[in-house]
């Protein structure tokens, strides 16, 4: 009896995530035409929110891999990707980068190297979205004009760790590797561990 119960419930399962899997590829590539993104090769575990306007463009290396909501890379807080740039803002992605739930908002410009991981629920901002002047951020109408952005640097061979923020004007060298839950918001130099909040230095690679 057990082993039925197992069954009956593993076998829709199997089913429906290879459904899943094959309708949410047809999706993805569906916005990305829609939202005239430039990618190589991609592969995705469910659909990805893109938001790109404003003049702003995606653009995706061979080998791309996302993983997207509560079904995939099941390590808690799951979401959707997300694309979302303005203003002209330039997301780069290079070649055999793996992302889950990662949110990337751009108003000037991301930029990922080669052979990057990004752990589940990682959100990178090259802004600060509001202006740090009282006056301009509490007015009737919040003025955005002098709100802060830096351009985002992610250099080939980096491994950030789940739960991270990446905040604007930040490079992270190459093979650095980012811990779980961190803060960042000064650059890291290639080679090196950082991890905490805020981010610091733990050893060299």
């Amino acid at each position: 009896m057990g082993v039925i119960i197992k069954y009956s419930y593993l076998l829709p399962r199997k089913i429906y995530r290879f459904f899943d899997h094959y309708v949410a590829r047809l999706i993805t590539l569906y916005k990305f035409k829609a939202f005239d993104v430039s990618f190589s090769s991609f592969a995705t575990n469910g659909v990805p929110v893109i938001d790109i306007y404003g003049g702003a463009r995606l653009r995706i290396g061979a080998g791309f891999k996302m993983n997207n909501g509560i079904r995939f890379n099941q390590i808690g807080r799951q979401q959707r990707c997300f694309f979302i740039a303005n203003n002209g803002g330039q997301i780069v992605i290079g070649d055999n980068v793996g992302i889950s739930s990662t949110a990337f908002h751009c108003n000037r410009s991301i930029r990922i190297g080669n052979n990057v991981r990004i752990g589940g629920n990682t959100v990178i901002y090259d802004t600060d979205f509001h202006s740090l002047n009282v006056e301009s951020r509490v007015g009737g109408k919040e003025n955005i004009a002098d709100v802060l952005m830096k351009e985002v640097v992610i250099g080939n061979n980096v491994f950030i760790g789940a739960h991270c923020t990446i905040l604007k004007g930040v490079t992270i060298g190459e093979n650095s590797i980012v811990g779980a839950g961190a803060v960042v918001a000064k650059s890291i130099p290639p080679n090196e561990i950082w991890a905490g909040n805020p981010v610091r230095f733990i050893k060299k690679l």
